[in-house]
């Protein structure tokens, strides 16, 4: 039976206004409790931002430090190549002079010379002896020599190995700039067989050295030349190659550079040598060579396997000629090799400028290896202090979690709005004018509850 409002004594009223003060302490302080937990979540936040900031600062400064790095030790190999800094670990550097083994140009033609019955011995002789009566012959104006001529090296064990790698055969061969100088090296008659009156062959046994057995002739035009860029600023015209790389971005400990850019080209045949205006250095010795890299010793080469595409060298004898394929045992030596640059070219005041410049990056790089550290030591450190702060704020949040299931259901939580969960139904978020993360107990209670119908007003229920 209902109770009618005059029977409520002043007492009875009295009792329900203290109870109802009551109820709004108890409600005030739940609301300081929460506001509390809210602005302890968001400066734990906030220190774990900005902690993830310097991080991300610190690993960009590395990655960019690297990048200048990278960029120097480049630079450093392109400038070693040039001046021929390129020596065997276990032997001292010995300047050309001292080296009796590389040969002049002049000892070049006596070793081709002595190969009397040969294509290149059979020019060469021409050459030397019958220069004359060469140039009456239209066919040989378009024949550069043989490839041991056409190139120069610094250094003999590099001579030595570059000779080796390619062959005598190779070494011998005929470099021709058209295919019509091909054709007229040789001709036929009617069954097929070589005309031994025309061509070299005639030229052979009209100065008495009759060409005997087979010879390789390359014909420039006829290569696929190379199609990348050049190193900028190099008179060589030396090939900008893409460099062997470790995951860091090193080069491969004793990586010296690539073959095809340690040959020193002459001058005229840097330039406009076929009727498309390639030179000799991205036609001729690009196909011989193409990326063969050099290393210093035959372990770093061994170790760099995974990054080798098509074969290496190292000065102390060790030769992969291709993925896979390695050169073992005693080799028979090659004797005629490239031949040896001038003492004239080495000592150049461009060489003089080009050694400061590398001293000057040596010591710019070596700068920049320390910052490098550096930064890795200030990143490890802003790590450790991100770890501590994250798990300070997993602590946090565990007993934000405890005391929200204790105490939060028995009020009524004012200005908050329901955020749809996710479809699973395995977590909820409730946002005021700042948003809190509730650990999964917390969401579990929140499960059942629905919006209800006055939006201002949510309310918690056990």
């Amino acid at each position: 039976m209902p109770v009618a409002v005059d029977s409520i004594t002043p007492m009875q009223a009295s009792q329900n206004e203290a109870s109802l003060d009551s109820r709004d302490e108890s409600q005030n302080a739940g609301f300081s409790q929460a506001k509390s937990i809210i602005e302890s979540s968001e400066k734990h936040q906030e220190d774990l931002r900005m902690l993830g900031m310097k991080i991300k600062q610190h690993e960009d400064s590395i990655k960019l430090l690297k990048i200048q790095k990278n960029k120097l030790h480049n630079s450093i190999l392109d400038m070693q190549v040039m001046l021929g800094k390129y020596h065997s670990s276990n032997a001292p550097e010995i300047e050309n002079k001292d080296h009796p083994n590389l040969q002049s140009e002049e000892e070049t033609t006596e070793q081709l010379l002595l190969r009397e019955k040969s294509a290149a011995g059979i020019l060469s002789e021409l050459k030397t002896h019958h220069d004359t009566q060469a140039s009456h012959l239209t066919f040989t104006k378009d024949i550069l020599g043989a490839v041991a001529t056409l190139g120069k090296v610094d250094e003999e064990n590099l001579s030595r190995l570059l000779s080796e790698y390619l062959g005598l055969p190779t070494m011998l061969a005929i470099v021709c700039k058209t295919y019509e100088c091909i054709k007229a090296l040789e001709t036929y008659n009617h069954d097929g067989c070589i005309d031994k009156t025309s061509g070299l062959h005639g030229l052979g046994a009209s100065i008495g050295r009759p060409l005997d057995g087979g010879f390789l002739v390359i014909c420039l035009e006829s290569l696929r030349p190379y199609a990348g860029n050049f190193i900028a600023g190099d008179p060589q015209r030396r090939l900008d190659l893409l460099k062997p790389r470790l995951p860091n971005g090193d080069c491969p400990p004793g990586f010296l550079g690539f073959a095809v850019n340690m040959i020193h080209v002459d001058s005229l045949n840097l330039f406009h040598v076929t009727a498309t205006g390639y030179g000799l250095r991205e036609t001729l010795f690009y196909n011989l060579f193409s990326h063969l890299q050099v290393y210093r010793t035959r372990a770093e080469m061994v170790l760099a396997l995974p990054f080798i595409s098509e074969g290496a060298v190292s000065l102390d004898g060790g030769i992969i000629r291709s993925p896979g394929v390695f050169s073992l045992g005693s080799r028979e030596e090659v004797d005629v090799r490239f031949q040896k640059t001038s003492a004239t070219l080495k000592m150049s005041q461009n060489h003089i400028e080009t050694e400061k410049q590398i001293k000057e990056m040596r010591c710019e790089k070596e700068k920049l290896e320390d910052d490098i550290k550096r930064e890795h030591a200030l990143l490890n450190n802003t790590k450790s202090s991100f770890e501590r702060k994250k798990q300070d704020f997993l602590k946090f949040l565990a007993l934000s979690s405890s005391y929200a299931t204790q105490h939060m259901s028995n009020f009524l939580i004012h200005n908050i709005t329901f955020v749809a969960a996710s479809s699973s139904g395995s977590k909820r978020w409730v946002e005021s004018e700042m948003m809190i993360r509730t650990e999964p107990n917390l969401a579990s209670r929140l499960a059942g509850v629905k919006k209800p119908s006055d939006p201002k007003f949510l309310v918690l229920t056990p």
